[in-house]
């Protein structure tokens, strides 16, 4: 290595021991260590793929790892903009504080040379080291005159002929530890070297060089740094979420008001969203599994999806031609076309489904048994649970729509307290499957559901669109409905007990001796504490089977919100319950147009409904009564 030599004879470059101290790997690797890295590789790429968790822990790993090397740039680029504005100040030129400056003389100068070795050794520094080790430059004398001819004097009388003494011994050369960088580039502009002042001989007037003003970066006015990825991806997150629960809210009352089919068709259609990211659950599954991970399997058999959906089309029109064939007897049985569906409904039914039983058998191969069967349970848990509780949500809407909209309003009312008493008080955990649900949340829930309950059904009872069996599709909020309500909706008066009304009538300041309620108040009591301590048991059932699968929502059907089985597990249990309890408690089972046609119709032979129409037309003529022709 060469060495520029300096005024006063002293090397501009350490020895080779302090370079060596740099211990700056040159990047370069030998046979061996290539040899030895490429088994690695290929051992590696033979490994099995890591799993989700893996995965995921490897990611938040990587974020966290990533925010500490930007704290740790951060900081580097602050300590360096600190020393850039002490090197530049007038008082940083001192002979204590300016052993990293060198004189300026003409060229070829020392600085400029002791510059491109800084320039090597950057473009020798390997990207993404913790830390570069350098050697400081040798302090420069403190004044040594200069020729006019740009030639330094020197003790022998050379130049000038004014001699000096000789120069304090040369200190040993530093070792400053520099900031990590990434690249050459970077490494260079690490080391900083201000201009120094160039002093002239003494005969001549010393002429400072013009120094730049420093540029300071200014902490107060500097723009503040810019939000992190995760922390704009959750506001984002959370304006999605509000903008589609108003969605949400506005299209569901939209709908309520347009009438009972339009809700029909809106259940339908979240049963069929939520029996498909069901559904899919399986596939994701089978993906994962041996059978599909050799070479001569797929992941599912070709004829899975189409077997699906043609379950899920029976099995729909078996319930829901039960139900219209129930509410809708004076329009079937009198409607001639549709009289042979409604008198063989279920055999039709059985027959289909038997259809596609024998399609699953002849579509059974070897390689896909195990999975064809896993899914052929899959998909009939799926039907029971998703498409029969389906089934008694459209039955309650066709009973009154108070017996749908009510209970629904109860269980989104519950999560939405349990979410706040639980922010505002939350403290003991209540499940483990759903580690967000805490005991006061669920407490403090419970109390609110049964008070909004009682009160928001008593608001609703008062309407006959909401209270009345549906009797035609075609009505909408908008038409005047007339019926005979059910006696729960009937309002009573009940004397109170002398002593407690005697404390009533002191407390309120006025004589209160009766009491007037709905018998509907009483049911949603039940109905209200069923929402608050049963119905969230769905919601944990869903968390339980996401956890199973290692997922966080079903699907991504709602923006913001997940899957459509995220927002409908608690209302599948809720619409069921509530369907039991009014057709066993509720319900009057009256003598109706429909069921008597359905006996006539189905029970009696054609001569014998010719004979009954005889007869029941000579009864109305003996009453007086004039039957049209």
């Amino acid at each position: 290595m060469s060495h520029v030599a300096a005024p006063g004879g002293r090397s501009l470059f350490a020895s080779k021991i302090a370079y060596e101290a740099l211990q700056i790997d040159s990047g370069e690797e030998s046979e061996e260590e290539i040899q030895e890295a490429v088994p690695e590789s290929s051992n590696a790429e033979e490994e099995a793929k890591p799993s989700k968790s893996a995965i995921k822990k490897a990611a938040r790993l990587a974020r966290i790892e990533r925010k500490q090397q930007q704290k740790a740039q951060a900081r580097a680029e602050a300590r360096a903009a600190k020393e850039a504005s002490a090197a530049s100040s007038p008082s940083a030129l001192s002979p204590q504080t300016t052993q990293s400056v060198l004189p300026e003389v003409t060229p070829p100068s020392p600085p400029a040379a002791l510059a491109s070795s800084v320039e090597e050794v950057a473009s020798s520094v390997p990207q993404d080291t913790e830390a570069v080790t350098a050697v400081s430059p040798v302090p420069a004398p403190e004044s040594k005159p200069v020729q006019p001819n740009g030639t330094h004097s020197t003790p022998n009388g050379h130049g000038n002929g004014h001699p000096h003494p000789e120069p304090d011994p040369q200190p040993e050369p530093a070792v400053t530890r520099l900031p990590a960088v990434t690249s050459t580039t970077q490494a260079a502009k690490e080391v900083k070297l201000p201009q120094p002042q160039v002093v002239k001989a003494k005969d001549e007037p010393v002429v400072p060089v013009e120094e730049k003003p420093s540029i300071v970066p200014s902490h107060s006015s500097a723009p503040p740094p810019p939000p992190d990825e995760e922390t704009v991806k959750k506001r984002q997150n959370v304006l999605e979420r509000v903008v589609w629960t108003f969605i949400m809210i506005f299209g569901f009352v939209g709908l309520l008001l347009l009438g009972h089919v339009y809700m029909i068709i809106l259940v339908m259609l979240c049963q069929s969203l939520v029996y498909r990211e069901v559904t899919a659950l399986f596939s994701l599954k089978s993906a994962d599994s041996r059978d599909a991970s050799k070479p001569d399997h797929k992941g599912k058999d070709p004829w899975s999806k189409t077997l699906n959906w043609y379950f899920f089309a029976v099995t729909n029109y078996f319930l829901y031609g039960e139900s219209i064939i129930y509410y809708f007897k004076h329009v079937v049985f009198a409607d001639a076309q549709l009289l042979p569906f409604a008198t063989n409904h279920r055999m039709i039914s059985f027959t289909l489904y038997i259809i596609g039983f024998m399609g699953f058998v002849m579509s059974l191969k070897k390689g896909f048994l195990k999975q064809q069967f896993g899914l052929f349970c899959w998909v009939h848990m799926s039907l029971l649970i998703i498409v029969f509780s389906s089934h008694f949500i459209v039955n309650n809407i066709l009973e009154g729509l108070i017996w749908f909209f009510v209970p629904a309003s109860l269980v989104i009312c519950n999560d939405c307290f349990a979410y706040i008493w639980g922010k505002l008080f939350g403290k003991t955990p209540l499940i483990k499957l759903s580690p967000k649900k805490t005991v006061e949340g669920f407490v403090g829930a419970f109390g609110s559901t049964v008070v909004f309950g009682v009160i928001w059904g008593t608001i609703f009872m008062q309407f006959n669109y909401m209270i009345c069996p549906v009797h035609d599709l075609g009505t909408s909020a908008f038409d005047s409905i007339v019926c005979k309500p059910n006696p729960v909706f009937v309002w009573r008066t009940v004397e109170l007990w002398r002593p407690l009304a005697s404390v009533v009538s002191a407390v309120v300041g006025g004589s209160i001796t009766t009491l007037s309620y709905a018998p509907y108040q009483l049911h949603l009591l039940t109905l209200s504490v069923f929402a608050s301590l049963v119905a969230p048991f769905g919601g944990f059932f869903a968390s339980g089977f996401k956890r199973a699968f290692n997922i966080k929502d079903f699907g991504d059907s709602i923006p913001g919100h997940g899957g459509m089985t995220d927002r409908m597990d608690c209302q599948f249990l809720m619409g069921v319950f509530t369907y039991v309890y009014y057709s066993s408690l509720i319900r009057e089972n009256n003598v109706t147009v429909g069921g008597i046609l359905q006996t006539i119709v189905s029970g009696l032979t054609v001569d014998e409904q010719l004979e009954l129409i005889a007869d029941l037309t000579r009864y109305l003529q003996k009453q007086g009564i004039a039957i049209p022709r």
